[in-house]
């Protein structure tokens, strides 16, 4: 296949092109910062056509991962630079797919699981899933984020693409032992002692491991009967206290420090990220992949988290022994 991966250069992008290109597929990733990797980058600005618009003719799959990165403060500049990052580029390829005299036969729109509501009382799913915004309570940075992810998917849904099928993915954490990923920032706070519960505890931490994002974006790739909305996480999230606590059982400790709801939001201020990333409860379930009959290979967080431990280990190890 011919895969297209516009802002293909985080996390998400990388553990995508790393396993289309082992597989031998040609793997092409728009970005603002191109750089040498194995696979082809070219730059693009997400914000008006340029020579990258001939590369999307005769693709077979364009999945759009724009947007920038939300580990930071919701200042008013970084608030704009957020959304429009995300619905400008969405926008643009709306743009541009009907100009290609072959157009990807599938689009992936990355979306995020934060659209759902403050939920610690109730799972969400594609179907009954409730929509967050303007709940009782909720601080102005959890209804930002909420609202830029409603623009997200209406900017993607807004202009009809007949001849290419279009899936949003509404994300949870994509976790793998990569360095500077979120696995390797929260194993991070376990390795100093720091690994306690987060707030309240309560509140829920929705998760997928990396092995079955692939998989799961494998299985939106064959399935042709697969479109609108698919969330891609865990069948089963868990309380912010249980999922530390299994994290710092899979690394071999028992001692974390809890950390209370002001200290989390001192913590943010002083890391200049916002604490809605700990403290929002994110309870969401893949009702529609769930219903396909798809096997997840990590559906619980115990198995999960013993696994990237030990791969972040050998990662770790394979490093000092390179620097030796």
């Amino acid at each position: 296949m011919r895969i297209i991966l516009p802002g293909g250069s985080g996390q998400v992008g990388r553990i995508l092109a790393r396993h289309f290109h082992s597989k031998g597929h040609t793997v092409i990733v728009f970005s603002r910062s191109p750089r040498a990797t194995p696979w082809r980058m070219i730059m693009w600005d997400g914000r008006k056509p340029g020579a990258w618009v001939a590369e999307l003719e005769q693709a077979d799959l364009c999945i759009n991962l724009s947007g920038r990165s939300v580990n930071c403060r919701y200042t008013t500049e970084n608030r704009q630079a957020i959304e429009e990052s995300r619905v400008l580029s969405t926008r643009l390829l709306n743009q541009v797919m009907p100009s290609l005299k072959q157009p990807p036969r599938l689009w992936v729109n990355a979306s995020t699981a934060t659209i759902y509501r403050h939920a610690p009382d109730r799972a969400m799913d594609e179907a009954s899933g409730e929509l967050g915004g303007n709940e009782p309570g909720a601080p102005d940075t959890w209804n930002f984020s909420i609202e830029v992810a409603k623009r997200w998917e209406e900017a993607f849904f807004a202009t009809p693409t007949p001849r290419t099928r279009k899936i949003a993915i509404r994300s949870a954490l994509t976790l793998s032992p990569e360095r500077g990923g979120v696995f390797d920032v929260l194993l991070g706070l376990v390795r100093r002692s720091l690994g306690g519960t987060q707030g309240p505890g309560t509140q829920y931490v929705s998760w997928i491991h990396e092995a079955d994002f692939v998989k799961a974006t494998e299985l939106l790739i064959a399935r042709e009967d697969f479109s609108g909305i698919i969330n891609l996480a865990s069948p089963n999230p868990l309380p912010n206290r249980e999922f530390m606590r299994t994290l710092r059982d899979a690394w071999g400790i028992r001692i974390g420090l809890p950390i209370p709801r002001w200290m989390v939001d001192i913590g943010a201020f002083a890391l200049q990220t916002e604490s809605e990333l700990v403290l929002k409860s994110r309870r969401v379930v893949p009702g529609r992949l769930l219903a396909s009959g798809f096997k997840f290979q990590f559906p619980d967080w115990p198995g999960a988290a013993s696994e990237l431990v030990a791969r972040w280990r050998g990662s770790a190890v394979a490093g000092s022994e390179a620097i030796v």
